[in-house]
């Protein structure tokens, strides 16, 4: 039942967003002056087409594998969510949640080196102090990697002293 009502929820905000979204997408000028260009909307129209066909494909696969089994009601599901909601993948959700609002405030090396360390405790691991060392040095790595040597640019933060580590990270290279 779970698996249905994220594939209806899924349908439903994924056609929300083709008609509230991608088609009021502006074009810019330039690619309305040439009929044979393809506008920068075909592709994200494109996509979440084929994503909702699939998606209404794989409800009626579950419905139909499903139809007569006691274990597909709601009563099952209430059941099933008080367990869900105490199982790791919902706290990996929950730490990715938090990790989104603090991204911006924080910057990517201090929220990649949380996600990595919270993780790492959330899988079991005992050693708190050498996963905090790994995640703290793997996060610098991959900052330095990205903004240095790739060129993209991460969030560097808004405190202050986090946002002039950042920099200097971002110097080394």
């Amino acid at each position: 039942m779970f698996e249905l009502l994220c594939n209806i929820l899924l349908f439903v905000f994924l056609g929300f967003t083709y008609f509230t979204h991608v088609l009021e997408a502006k074009v810019p000028k330039s690619y309305m002056k040439n009929p044979n260009v393809l506008h920068p909307s075909v592709w994200p129209k494109a996509i979440i087409i084929l994503l909702l066909v699939c998606i209404a494909i794989n409800i009626y696969k579950i419905i139909k594998k499903n139809k007569g089994n006691p274990e597909f009601t709601f009563a099952a599901f209430g059941k099933n969510s008080l367990a869900f909601l105490k199982s790791k993948m919902f706290l990996g959700m929950v730490i990715l949640i938090v990790a989104s609002l603090i991204l911006e405030p924080l910057g990517f090396v201090v929220t990649a080196a949380l996600i990595m360390f919270s993780y790492g405790m959330l899988l079991g691991e005992k050693k708190w102090w050498r996963l905090a060392i790994i995640a703290v040095v793997l996060a610098i790595l991959l900052h330095i990697a990205f903004s240095g040597l790739l060129g993209v640019n991460l969030p560097r933060g808004t405190v202050d002293f986090l946002r002039s580590f950042s920099l200097f990270l971002e110097n080394l290279v």
